[in-house]
């Protein structure tokens, strides 16, 4: 429901203070319909309500400032802060006039595993529970990267890929030749004598370490007495790079406020009292619609149990039936294929007991199968692939009702689904025209949030990767003598352009149709395109 009483921003703004942080704009419905941040609150939120600017200003921005009926902020202590904590909300609350963040992109962590035979300091964007130690997340992607680069220099650390590299890699790398590692691959460097410099960084990647940063300033100084500019600039520039990467910053979690860490198993039963379900959601399923070309259509199926992601249990789908874009029909095909599957593989299972699982609700029969197979001995051998507790679709009530039809038409009638739409995160229910409202800072919306963006990243992922399949398969089409039939066939054989590369004429002389001339011309063409 909107709010009764527009508060009054004028006086609400005279609270803010001069200091850098983010500021949420939000709706007369409560919705968060903008998020930015500020070197300076009071002055930044101060240009939103001068009539100058709601005068001047492009379209766009006039439409989000007629929209502003209330405004949060919270404060930071730096910009660098303040840019995480932007990244966090907008990807948390997807405002509509927001596009910066809004993808999946994260930002950048180093890694490091001390168990690896000879460790590096590596960049990634996800977190993982795989005995590794992370620092960040950095703001700075550039100057992280420079960072690390003259780390590795400064410290004498590997950058090689191999994960264990020895004398075969040591006779291609010239890092060694120019001072840049210390070369343990030959023993130049016991591991407990690397292990040494591997926490040295560790301690200076951390903050922890200001003595390198004051030392590269006095030679920075140094070369300007000297007058060699151009080393004193290179250096000015290394500083500003480490600065940037070494200044201090929070991590925020849920709602960007310190401390306050995610509790998947409590979200779990707060979903579970918001949807007045009888049995607890442990296991969920989630759904995504991927259609950015008519080309490639596909679907992703995320899991979570116990509010945590089931990665071995995802699923990604090309759709089949489906001509152009239609996200209704696009997910009824995807319900259909998951849950019949389930089925028929359960009825397979249980062999002569088919007949009577027939006799039973779908439903009721594989809850009966989860208590059975899940003891027996063959469930040892293969596991039982058990229906969820909670299926979700992103979207809202379309999407839902071509899942509810599917489900029905499998008998699945009682197997709970709810729709989640993405504009005010509303949750639709079967049966029920008006959406349940899960307040924005409660652990079941939270949960129900990270696993549609789970579904999303992971079919825009199957989407990209059909894309660069495509662009990679197409450069067959420019090669002499290769007819659309002959490229489907070397295609089928081989997998991928990519595998192609490796392979010579005489393998593709043994793909039918293909003559050993032809094959020559295949292999030369490949190696200079």
């Amino acid at each position: 429901m909107p709010s009764e009483a527009k508060p009054d921003l004028q006086k609400k703004l005279r609270d803010v203070p001069h200091k850098p942080g983010v500021y949420l704009h939000r709706d007369r419905f409560g919705t968060v319909i903008y998020v930015g941040k500020a070197r300076d609150l009071r002055k930044r939120l101060a240009s939103y309500f001068t009539p100058s600017r709601q005068r001047l200003a492009e379209h766009k921005t006039r439409a989000l400032i007629q929209s502003i009926w209330d405004f949060d902020i919270h404060e930071v202590r730096n910009e660098p802060e303040a840019l995480l904590l932007e990244g966090k909300l907008i990807k948390e609350y997807r405002p509509k006039y927001n596009i910066a963040f809004r993808d999946d992109k994260r930002f950048l962590l180093v890694k490091v595993h001390p168990d690896e035979p000879w460790p590096k300091f590596q960049l990634t964007r996800l977190k993982k529970e795989d005995g590794a130690r992370y620092f960040g997340p950095f703001a700075h992607s550039g100057a992280l990267r420079q960072t690390v680069s003259w780390m590795n220099r400064e410290f004498g650390l590997r950058s090689c890929r191999p994960l264990n590299p020895g004398e075969k890699e040591y006779q291609h790398c010239s890092n060694d030749v120019i001072k840049n590692c210390t070369a343990p691959c030959i023993g130049r460097i016991t591991r407990d004598e690397y292990m040494v410099k591997v926490d040295q960084a560790c301690e200076f990647i951390a903050g922890h370490s200001k003595d390198l940063v004051r030392s590269i300033e006095e030679e920075m100084a140094e070369a300007a007495q000297n007058l060699d500019f151009e080393r004193a600039a290179e250096l000015r520039d290394m500083i500003d790079n480490l600065k940037k990467t070494l200044r201090p910053t929070r991590q925020f979690k849920r709602r960007g406020v310190p401390g306050k860490a995610i509790n998947p198993e409590e979200d779990v039963k707060e979903l579970q009292e918001y949807l007045q379900m009888e049995r607890e959601p442990t296991v969920m399923e989630c759904f995504d619609i991927s259609n950015i070309s008519s080309n490639h259509i596909v679907a992703s199926m995320v899991r979570f149990r116990n509010g945590v992601s089931d990665n071995s249990n995802y699923r990604r789908y090309r759709i089949k039936t489906v001509k152009g874009q239609d996200d209704f029909a696009s997910m009824a095909e995807v319900i259909r294929r998951r849950y019949s599957r389930i089925l028929l593989e359960a009825r397979e299972r249980v062999g002569d007991e088919a007949a009577d699982v027939s006799q039973e609700n779908p439903l009721d029969a594989m809850r009966r199968l989860e208590v059975e197979l899940a003891e027996a001995e063959v469930a040892k051998k293969k596991p039982f692939v058990r229906l969820p507790d909670l299926v979700i679709v992103d979207g809202g009530k379309g999407q839902l009702s071509m899942a509810v039809k599917e489900l029905n038409r499998l008998g699945l009638h009682d197997l709970p689904v709810i729709g989640l739409a993405k504009q005010r995160e509303e949750v639709f229910v079967p049966g029920e025209s008006e959406p349940i409202l899960i307040p924005h800072s409660k652990g079941a919306l939270k949960l129900l949030q990270r696993i549609r963006d789970e579904a999303h990243r992971f079919a825009n992922g199957y989407h990209q990767l059909l894309m660069k399949r495509r662009v990679e398969e197409s450069i067959l089409d420019d090669c002499p003598g290769i007819s659309r039939a002959r490229k489907e066939r070397l295609l089928e054989k081989f997998g991928s352009v990519s595998r192609m590369r490796k392979s010579g004429a005489s393998d593709f002389a043994s793909v039918s149709g293909i003559t050993e001339k032809l094959a020559e011309e295949i292999a030369h063409f490949l190696k200079t395109h």
